[in-house]
């Protein structure tokens, strides 16, 4: 009996036609996928940008990070140390550090943002790395085995030492906080791990704080602040920037080729790279990441569009809008006048020396405050000349404060009246044009006349503004009165005190509001007190600046019963 044996081809057979058919098909598909996708992205994160920009405009950022570098200011050399805490214990907890980076710019200057941070930093790598290796080194262990480059960083730092944390600190082949984690589980000892990570983790802290230092003036320079930098100031901050990151990315390719040369990571990212790639590939389906991305773009423009409908109201949640001052109109000596005399006689009756005000008195003469407020209405304030004007403006937005206030009787506090009528309420007649008291103030007067003094004649109806003078503001004796109401202010200690020799300063909140305005006229809203206070003039002399201390702004009626 014979038998015959068979040859089995183990090769795989060709695909067929129809398979090749399929899977040019599916290709095609997905590069279409792939094209329409990277189409999206580019135009989500064009739309996600200008959306930025817009709220960057409306939102009074700005002020905002004032306001925090002010409350920052005032814990004076604790200041560094609680915000160096604050970034030591967000790194433990595994936050980012790029943003509290960016931060300290803002809050710090270049200088002492980088001495900052690298301190902060530094020790939160120190702190993470004890708590690894003496207090929580199983579940750090744990960790540790889901991150596959760990082996291969564990193996070149027992050849390499401080080296290998040196070239990984330079160009970070694991994130920050992780990393500080799981070198603990390494050779390496303390101290060469904390100096290495210290004087190599410089550079890079030097370029996100360069950069925040940027992105500050920026900021302020979108959301209309005054900046005193030229265009070559800003220019030469554009070089070192650019410059910053350059030396960054060398170094950081320098030191990923020599980590290469020492450790198998590269390889490892490749083959993760490639695996990934090739699930990639079997999907044709729509990307996810893209549709989250133009979901983001969609709800960034709709609160881009909120915030600037509702810019008018947001811009008062940091305070009043930064504006340049310069003057707008000319004198005119022979233009027309308006006669004040009404509000004269009420505030002469009704209005001590001092700046207390009888409101029972002006509610019995109400007929007699609007009948003057109604004239203010039917004005003819565009021929009125300079003074004229300023004078103007500023009694009615004192006489549109009393009748507020008598509106809304009884008030203990002018922030009593609901906000959306109080300062921004437009309800007041000036000539043709209806305003709000903060369209008075911020549109009308600060960014058309060159006079921070208006500071002390507008009067909130609060203890802790500036009294309202028992007469009416005019145009002939206006330069004497702002003059006059000025001295009055620097000599009472609600708004202002300094003791002859102090290293300190207290000034009204009303310095810290509208520091631009006086800043913008005496270089610091010190040396503008210091005209109307000697020995604070005298002192500045010898040192450059002072520490201030803000009063205590009290909100309280300034009504005569109310008196001290």
């Amino acid at each position: 009996m014979t038998s015959t044996s068979t040859t089995v081809n183990n090769r795989p057979s060709p695909p067929s036609t129809s398979e090749q058919d399929s899977s040019a098909k599916a290709t095609g598909l997905s590069a279409a996928i792939q094209r329409r996708s990277a189409i999206i992205r580019t135009l989500s994160i064009l739309a996600i940008v200008v959306a930025l920009f817009i709220i960057v405009r409306a939102l009074p950022v700005d002020r905002a990070i004032d306001l925090l570098k002010t409350k920052v200011d005032d814990l004076g050399p604790y200041g560094p140390i609680a915000y160096g805490l604050a970034y030591i214990i967000a790194a433990l907890l595994f936050v980012p550090g790029s943003a509290m980076t960016l931060a300290a710019a803002a809050l710090f200057g270049l200088g002492w943002g980088t001495v900052t941070v690298s301190l902060a930093s530094t020790t939160a790598a120190a702190l993470a790395f004890l708590i690894a290796r003496y207090v929580a080194r199983d579940k750090v262990a744990r960790q540790a085995q889901r991150f596959p480059k760990f082996q291969a960083i564990d193996g070149a730092i027992g050849q390499g030492g401080w080296k290998i944390i040196a070239m990984l600190r330079l160009s970070p082949a694991m994130p920050f906080s992780l990393g500080n984690y799981l070198f603990g589980l390494t050779a390496i000892r303390f101290w060469p791990y904390v100096l290495s990570s210290w004087v190599f983790m410089l550079p890079g802290t030097f370029m996100y704080v360069y950069l925040g230092h940027i992105s500050t003036e920026g900021i302020r320079s979108a959301a209309g602040a005054k900046q005193g930098k030229t265009p070559a100031e800003w220019a030469l901050m554009g070089v070192g920037l650019v410059a910053t990151v350059a030396v960054s990315v060398y170094v950081a390719k320098l030191s990923k080729k020599a980590l290469k040369e020492r450790t198998q990571i590269e390889e490892q990212e490749m083959t993760n790279k490639t695996s990934e790639e090739s699930q990639s590939n079997r999907a044709t389906g729509w990307p996810w990441a893209t549709t989250i991305l133009a979901f983001a773009a969609i709800a960034t423009i709709s609160a881009a569009a909120g915030t600037y409908q509702n810019r008018g109201a947001l811009q008062n949640l940091f305070g009043p809008v930064a504006v340049t001052l310069k003057e707008t109109y000319q004198p005119k000596p022979d233009g027309p006048h308006f006669d004040h005399g009404k509000f004269d006689a009420l505030l002469r009756k009704y209005v001590d020396c001092d700046g207390w005000v009888d409101y029972e008195g002006f509610k019995a003469q109400s007929a007699s405050l609007d009948a003057y407020i109604t004239a203010i209405g039917g004005a003819s304030f565009n021929d009125f000349g300079r003074n004229e004007k300023l004078a103007f403006l500023i009694n009615a937005y004192n006489a549109f404060t009393i009748r507020l206030i008598l509106d809304n009787d009884p008030l203990d506090s002018i922030k009593d009246i609901p906000a959306t009528k109080r300062w921004n309420a437009v309800r007041w007649r000036i000539g043709t044009m209806t305003l709000s008291l903060n369209q008075i103030e911020h549109e009308q007067i600060r960014p058309k006349f060159s006079e921070p003094r208006i500071h002390f004649a507008l009067v909130c109806a609060a203890i802790g503004c500036p009294k309202l003078r028992n007469e009416a503001y005019a145009a002939d004796r206006l330069e004497a009165q702002l003059d006059d109401q000025t001295r009055y202010i620097h000599s009472h200690d609600r708004w202002f005190r300094y003791q002859p020799g102090a290293s300190e300063v207290h000034l009204t909140k009303l310095y810290k509001w509208y520091g631009s305005d006086f800043a913008q006229v005496a270089g610091t809203p010190q040396d503008f007190a210091a005209r109307y206070s000697p020995p604070l003039k005298t002192r500045l002399k010898k040192e450059k600046k002072l520490k201030v201390r803000w009063l205590d702004y009290d909100w309280k009626l300034n009504d005569k019963k109310n008196r001290r």
